[in-house]
Formats: C-alpha cells, structure tokens, sequence
C-alpha cells in the first residue's frame, strides 16, 4: 500500500455561496480521510490555490460567476499544473456529461447528501491509493489523437473534423461515420482501431457497434428493462443504443 493510501487526502474546496461552503466543510469532517487544506469562493481563487498547494482533491461548485468550474479545469489544464482528482458539485443535473469529457472522479448534485458523499470519499481514496504507473519509453508514447478523418460518401473522399463526427457504427464488418454535415463509410477495419486514434475524453464506447462523440449527445431516453438509448446530435436525431455495462456507467455519470 502506498503512502498516500494510509495519509489523509488533501482537499480543497471551492464554492460561491457561503452556505454551500459551511455545509460542505461540515459533511467532510466526518471523513478521516479527508484533510481540508484550503478553500475558495471564485474560479481565479481556486487556481491560485490548487495550482499553490497541489492537493489530492477538489470539491468543486460547477456554477460561478466569471470563471466557473469547468473553466478552473480548463486553466489548470492549459497552466499544465499538477491536476487533483475533481469532484464536480452543482444543483443542474445537465452539467454531467461535461464533467465526463473532462475526466472528473464525480459528479455531486445538491444538496449533497451524506451518504452519497461517503461513496465519493471512497472512490476517491481507492483512485488515489493505486500506484502510479511508470511513464511509457519515448518510443512507445500514444501518439497524438487524429483532428481530420476520410469519409468515402457518394464516390467521393471528403475530410472531416474529428469533432464533427457525430457517432460510427460497425455493420458486416463496414464502419459508417456520421459527421453533422454527411454520412459515409470509414477506411477503418474495426470500431477499436477508429476509437484508438480518437480523443478518449470525448468518444466514447457506448456500445460494442457504436462509438459516440458525448459532445453530440442531445438527450437520454429510457428504454426497456432499465435500459437507455442516446439521441444524438445528427440530421436524423439517431438513437444510439447502451449497453448493460455501459448504463452502469451511464446511470452513475447521471445520476440515473
């Protein structure tokens, strides 16, 4: 076991309203794995702090004004500063499929209950406790993910923006890509090899035929036996659908 597994996890917690600070700071002093290291009221404050004590973890309000929680991720990022693992708060439901793109450990919906907190706390001391794995030989580094894709579309080779693509889905071994603008057929002999060279924070694997961008995922329809299809973002407004272990995750990132 490594030490930060035994070692209380430093936290930082970021909110604008007082209130929502207080009651926050008072759940987690029932957790000995947690260690409040500081706190912030604005977006330009939690930088500075996260950025000053490199905690382990941030409890972070989604909704700010100026620079809200999404927006501190984003600056962190392009500071290129030491990330802890996030734990996204906010009353809007609508802000989970964000907080997936951008990798946060969980999502909190308030008012937090405490039960619900105890499971974060528990994710988060089990995501911090594994060993870090040693970094990849220059040589074998991931290389960088694609921004521009062949679509073969009516006898045609189009190129499209990686971010354009909506979803692509596998049928008798044909991979059809379905972009905002166009639908035609992939070079890719598998949905795995097209998803390799795609960013993993915004495509995901949805189902074993589908992959979708989660940037282009207008709604969540419940299905039958507790299932769930995805209505995406394209000209046909396409369902997409879960499969069992993914609506695990799908019903977790949503709160479902």
């Amino acid at each position: 076991m490594t030490a930060r597994a035994t070692a209380p996890l430093s936290t930082v917690l970021v909110d604008d309203e007082a209130p929502a600070l207080d009651e926050l700071i008072f759940l987690l002093k029932e957790f000995p794995e947690i260690e409040i290291a500081g706190t912030a009221r604005n977006g330009p404050e939690a930088v500075r702090l996260i950025e000053e004590l490199g905690p382990d973890l941030a409890f972070l309000d989604v909704q700010m004004p100026g620079l809200d929680g999404l927006g501190v991720i984003n600056q962190l990022k392009a500071d290129r500063a030491p990330l802890p693992c996030f734990v996204l708060c906010t009353a809007y439901e609508q802000y989970a499929l964000e907080a997936f793109r951008l990798e946060a450990l969980d999502y909190l919906v308030k008012p937090v209950e405490r039960e619900r907190l105890a499971l974060t706390v528990e994710r988060a001391r089990r995501a911090l406790a594994e060993p870090e794995a040693p970094p990849a030989p220059a040589a074998e580094a991931a290389p960088p993910p694609r921004t521009k894709l062949l679509v073969r579309s009516g006898g045609r080779n189009l190129i499209a923006d990686a971010s354009d693509l909506v979803y692509a889905t596998i049928q008798d071994g044909l991979i059809t890509v379905v972009t905002a603008q166009f639908e035609g057929q992939s070079n890719y002999k598998t949905i795995e090899e097209l998803q390799s060279n795609l960013d993993p924070r915004v495509f995901w694997r949805v189902h074993r035929s589908y992959l979708v961008n989660i940037n282009r995922i207008r709604e969540v329809i419940p299905w039958f036996k507790s299932s769930y299809q995805l209505r995406m973002d394209d000209r046909n407004q396409s369902e997409i659908p879960v499969s069992r272990v993914q609506t695990r995750r799908l019903r977790e990132l949503l709160k479902l």
